[in-house]
């Protein structure tokens, strides 16, 4: 097939130059399906938009067992996959070849922020999506058969072919592996044990099998320059030359408070990973080396640093801020940044994928068990609290630190015992923990094997890392008010059952329930998922595979393609209006007339910024455990379930804990009561505060190269200069653009109603 003679003549290519149209076909493959084949599932994550070329395609809705509803009929000329483009969500529908087929398709990442640059092409696509919303046909027939192709799909959310090498650069080690997209599964992989001990140790595994061979002393520079000889080996490498790198990943332990995602690297990058190595003194000088060494190996090759703090900045401030004298209270450098995401968010998306459920959608406890420890709670994809802090010393017992430690403690020993801080430092991270309890070892199945010979010290030592585990995991399950599922992962929370069995240990009262047969048995590979829970369990009890390495090439294949949707971004320098939200309550039908009489209708009192929505007259009181807010406003239209959203300050003022959700998501949410002039309604759930978010048009997501559901930081005009993370895209016809934050973030942030905001990057991709 000649793509570009079929692409000429497109009415969303009319306005492309011929330089830019040679682009186009660059991102182009051309395919052919068979009659009956899917060309796109409808219980996948959208990741094609193509254009048909000859044949027919259906989109298909499935009902029950035998029903099939026709969405609609896609003939020759006609796009697919453009209301995924849009959202990244899984489609609503199947498209289906109903005959031989040809198409040319396109990645949606690749192509997006190309089509986002021209006017004409967003004008079209914007039109076809608001005639597709618009029209829904219906039909019968028989279920279609499964395609075996996958045309333009990559790998590790890479939105082209790519050859990623994941490194993360320890104190005393250095471990990678090499992907290219087109496999899930690494081309290479290898660790330098050792490092700085005079008895280095390289063991790989690539295509020739497993090697390893002894590197004497070496530095952590000289650990990856023999790693990337091994990796470029014409005897047992992978690739041609360190040049046919696309981006090289790093996990950075500590990112501080700026870094809500990973980045790619530059001068400024590496200056806050250099300002925070004292708060993570085993690790983040050792990245910034491997940073530093990759840029001298490779030169020319982007590279990505993936920070292991940043899954936390989700966490509410309760839950970040120490209680500390003022002078230092708001500080926001003295917080508690949490570690381990890498580990803490693979694994909960790894488990949510493993119960068939979506990651934003459950409440999970993931365990991090391994040299280093933590225990995370995650509330609809989002970390709510975790054991580490400041540092990675605060929380469970671990190797080689003692976790949770009265601060009196360590001033007794240094104003009466006389220790110098900086030799207290030094064995509070590397003399500590299980080391310093056993006397023998830090490694928790050399301790282990010590407490069943008898050791008494190792018996101790393993029952306080048990003991303080399970007490967190306790902890943060009363947090969440239950979990749909207990997670561990980590080299001991994957190794070791008589850990994950102590660890469980009596809180089958609270819906923890061990299979014994299963938890002994259970063995997983990288990535793998396993259930060790009872059938009488409530909540799940999973084993999952941890591969860092994959997660961080992962990281940095996601973070090239967004780089291309940033730059869209900046060009386009769109302003997008701020509204500051009060407090307001959305009512259903029934509460309408429960709190303002039978047969009540909500009455209009002034428009809102969002078309059909508007303010009422109608108001109520919320009435709380600790206290009531009155003349609360009530927003029409009526909608299906009952919400109520208010701020931080005013959570306090009711007595209550409301989680940071999108509208609508109230699953696990608190209740309240409401009482109007006709009475009073208690509501079992639905107060939330709201996160922040943008409204947007299929126009303005097209053109800014944004999808619903994405995560976006936003830059803000003013007298004072800022960055808001953590800010939800939300798409729809129905909304005209603007940004909203709570009345709280306002005043911090000293906004007025007329500030203005411009989106700087993209913090998360929807992933369905």
């Amino acid at each position: 097939m000649d793509v570009l003679s079929r692409l000429q003549g497109h009415p969303l290519f009319a306005s492309f130059t011929a330089e830019k149209l040679a682009e186009v076909v660059r991102l182009a493959t051309a395919v052919a399906y068979r009659a009956g084949e899917v060309c796109i599932r409808g219980d996948e994550a959208g990741e094609m938009f193509g254009i048909l070329v000859s044949g027919r395609l259906e989109a298909v809705r499935h009902g029950g067992a035998a029903e099939r509803e026709l969405a609609g009929i896609i003939e020759p000329g006609e796009c697919f996959g453009e209301m995924s483009l849009l959202t990244g969500q899984s489609t609503s529908a199947e498209v289906v070849a109903t005959a031989d087929s040809e198409a040319v398709v396109f990645q949606q990442e690749a192509i997006g922020p190309l089509l986002a640059t021209n006017g004409g092409a967003v004008r079209y696509l914007t039109r076809l999506i608001t005639r597709r919303l618009a029209g829904e046909v219906k039909s019968r027939g028989g279920a279609a058969k499964a395609s075996p192709r996958g045309a333009v799909r990559y790998s590790l959310g890479a939105s082209g072919p790519l050859r990623i090498l994941a490194v993360s650069c320890r104190w005393d080690d250095v471990r990678y592996a090499c992907y290219d997209t087109s496999s899930e599964a690494p081309l290479a992989r290898g660790r330098v044990s050792g490092v700085g001990t005079g008895d280095a140790v390289h063991l790989r595994t690539g295509p020739r099998g497993r090697r390893e061979s002894s590197l004497g002393s070496v530095t952590h520079a000289r650990a990856l320059e023999a790693a990337m000889t091994s990796l470029t080996s014409p005897d047992e490498g992978v690739l041609g030359a360190a040049t046919e790198l696309s981006v090289i990943g790093h996990c950075v332990r500590h990112g501080g408070p700026e870094h809500h995602g990973p980045a790619l690297v530059n001068e400024a990058v590496k200056a806050t990973v250099r300002r925070m190595a004292d708060l993570a003194p085993l690790d983040n000088l050792y990245n910034l080396i491997g940073i530093e060494t990759c840029e001298t190996l490779a030169p020319d090759v982007p590279q990505v640093a993936v920070f292991d703090t940043s899954f936390h900045l989700t966490m509410p401030e309760a839950a970040r801020r120490y209680a500390l004298p003022e002078e230092f209270a708001r500080d926001e450098t003295l917080q508690r940044f949490g570690f381990h995401g890498v580990s803490h968010e693979s694994a909960g998306r790894a488990a949510a994928e493993f119960l068939g459920t979506g990651f934003d959608a459950l409440r999970l406890v993931t365990c991090h068990l391994g040299a280093g420890a933590s225990i995370t709670a995650i509330d609809h994809g989002r970390s709510v609290d975790t054991t580490m802090g400041l540092t990675p010393l605060e929380g469970l017992v671990m190797d080689t630190r003692p976790g949770d430690v009265d601060p009196g403690l360590l001033m007794h020993l240094m104003l009466h015992r006389r220790v110098p801080v900086d030799q207290l430092y030094i064995r509070l991270f590397a003399k500590a923990g299980l080391l310093g309890l056993s006397g023998i070892s830090g490694d928790v199945v050399t301790v282990d094997r010590a407490a069943e010979a008898g050791d008494a010290r190792a018996l101790l030592a393993i029952q306080m890392f048990c003991r303080r585990a399970r007490k967190h995991l306790a902890a943060l399950l009363g947090l969440l008010g239950g979990a749909d599922a207990v997670v561990f992962t980590g080299g001991v929370g994957e190794n070791s059952p008589g850990v994950r069995a102590r660890i469980c240990q009596g809180l089958d009262w609270m819906g923890i329930a061990l299979d014994e047969g299963l938890n002994r048995g259970v063995r997983v590979a990288p990535g793998e998922v396993k259930a060790i829970s009872a059938a009488q369990s409530r909540v799940r009890i999973v084993v999952v595979g941890g591969d860092e390495e994959r997660a961080i090439a992962g990281h940095a294949a996601r973070t090239m393609a967004r780089a291309r949707a940033s730059v869209v971004m900046h060009d386009r320098g769109r302003e997008i209006p701020i509204g500051i939200s009060a407090h307001h309550v959305h009512l259903s039908q029934a509460h309408v007339e429960a709190l303002f009489g039978a047969g009540h209708t909500l009455t209009w009192h002034a428009d809102l910024t969002q078309p059909g929505q508007f303010a009422c007259k109608e108001e109520v009181s919320l009435i709380g455990p600790k206290g009531r807010i009155d003349r609360v406003r009530v927003l029409g239209p009526v909608r299906p379930e009952t919400q109520i959203e208010i701020s931080r300050t005013e959570e306090f003022r009711l007595g209550i804990d409301a989680p940071v959700r999108l509208s609508g998501d109230l699953a696990g949410t608190p209740g309240i009561t409401l009482e109007g002039p006709a009475g009073q309604v208690r509501v079992d759930r639905g107060v939330i505060c709201a996160m922040r978010h943008i409204h947007m048009a299929p126009q303005d997501a097209l053109e800014l190269a944004v999808r619903d559901h994405d995560v976006v930081r936003v830059r803000v005009s003013g007298e004072r200069s800022l960055v808001f993370g953590d800010v939800a895209v939300r798409v729809s016809p129905d909304f005209r653009l603007d940004m909203h934050i709570d009345t709280d973030e306002a005043n911090a942030a000293e906004l007025s109603c007329d500030g203005k905001g411009y989106l700087d990057s993209i913090q998360g991709r929807a992933r369905g």
